[in-house]
């Protein structure tokens, strides 16, 4: 599980990617401390910390430009999908073994009979708020640019006619699985054909790539619904499980994420520094 300190090192990186935006030329590693108020060498352990590669390595991965760069060099999410298997669909139980779906029912309850149980907990991305029911995560919401309240409405407002309990210890070893190294906590949510579909593409990029809606759309059996795959990707109810951070424009421009593009541009950072080390 990430501790405290983990979520400060996230806000060093917000505070980098704000620096290295407004910079009018590339920064150097001294550089880019002295206008975070550190020492090199604090910054360094930082960015080792939270990152698990040296600072001169990861920098690039954070420059505005990099995500245009991992989608030229990617391969395409079909290829990747087919590679994983998911030429079909209805597949997303395979990637992930211990995957529920809620039934249609008890969606079309608005979550009705159903207890929520909920715990904010720190993660490499700041403060995460944690959903679930006695079957598996249902709700993973990342509140440090959108803030505490907006990110409970939203997961609350999936099910509201659920009873929402405050129990992290009732979520804490799922929080813990999202976040370890090939960890694979229980899931127990619930998607439209479609949104299944695209989730199940989102799932087929490596972690490291990025894709398009468009790509994804086509791996969903939809060639021409971009915007719909837009949409299922902005409803995906846990964030990072399902990688929706892994989908950008087709021009290579990493537009809105519903939970803040800083915190999208630190996965995607965190994500390929990590594979390349």
């Amino acid at each position: 599980m990430e501790t405290d300190a983990d979520a400060y090192h996230y806000h060093v990186i917000r505070r980098a990617l704000d620096a290295i935006d407004t910079a009018e030329r590339e920064l150097s590693l001294e550089d880019l401390a002295a206008r975070l108020g550190m020492s090199a060498a604090h910054f360094q352990r930082v960015f080792s910390r939270w990152a698990g590669v040296s600072p001169e390595r990861y920098l690039p991965y954070l420059a505005p430009g990099h995500a245009r760069a991992r989608l030229a060099a990617g391969a395409s999410v079909a290829e990747a999908a087919e590679a994983a298997g998911l030429s079909g669909g209805g597949r997303l139980h395979d990637l992930c073994p211990r995957w529920e779906a809620m039934r249609p029912g008890d969606h079309a309850r608005r979550g009705a009979g159903l207890t929520l149980r909920y715990g904010w907990f720190p993660s490499p991305f700041g403060e995460v708020l944690a959903m679930g029911t006695e079957h598996g995560l249902c709700g993973l919401a990342f509140a440090e640019e959108v803030g505490r309240a907006a990110a409970f409405a939203d997961l609350a407002a999936r099910w509201p006619e659920a009873r929402l309990e405050p129990a992290p210890e009732a979520v804490a070893d799922w929080v813990a699985a999202a976040f370890a190294p090939g960890g694979r906590p229980a899931l127990h949510v619930f998607g439209a054909p479609f949104q299944i579909k695209v989730w199940e593409a989102l799932l087929a990029v490596p972690s490291g790539q990025v894709t398009t809606y468009g790509a994804l759309a086509a791996a969903a059996g939809t060639p021409a619904g971009a915007r719909a795959a837009g949409a299922a990707v902005g409803r995906n109810p846990v964030a990072w499980l399902i990688p929706c951070h892994r989908a950008i424009a087709a021009s290579g421009r990493l537009t809105g994420y519903h939970w803040g593009l800083p915190v999208k541009r630190a996965m995607l950072a965190w994500e390929a520094a990590r594979a390349e080390a």
